[in-house]
């Protein structure tokens, strides 16, 4: 199959015929969700991040300090949650607006 042999779709929202690959991957980055940090850095899965104030943990007992860091956490899917682990704090989930890009 050639690079003419591909389908084309048209898009309703620019009015133009696009190849089926390019208006898939167009698609894909309009559902994508950006999670951004207390200073505007993009986070990914896998960042480590900095607390930027004392937090208390519900449920835990526990206080997590400012500057601590959190290695590798995960996207929910919410512009302003991020799954996380800890020692010691099952399923801790952070608002992003709390932390800091390492």
């Amino acid at each position: 199959m050639s690079a003419d042999d591909e389908d084309y779709v048209y898009d309703e929202d620019s009015g133009e015929w696009l190849p089926a690959s390019e208006l898939a991957a167009k698609r894909a980055a309009e559902g994508a969700i950006e999670v951004r940090d207390a200073v505007g850095n993009l986070l990914a899965d896998g960042d480590s991040v900095t607390l930027i104030k004392d937090l208390e943990v519900k449920g835990a007992g526990q206080t997590l300090k400012r500057g601590t860091v959190i290695p590798s956490i995960r996207l929910t899917g919410d512009a302003q949650e991020i799954d996380c682990r800890y020692p010691g704090i099952k399923g801790l989930v952070l608002r992003a607006e709390f932390v800091r890009k390492r």
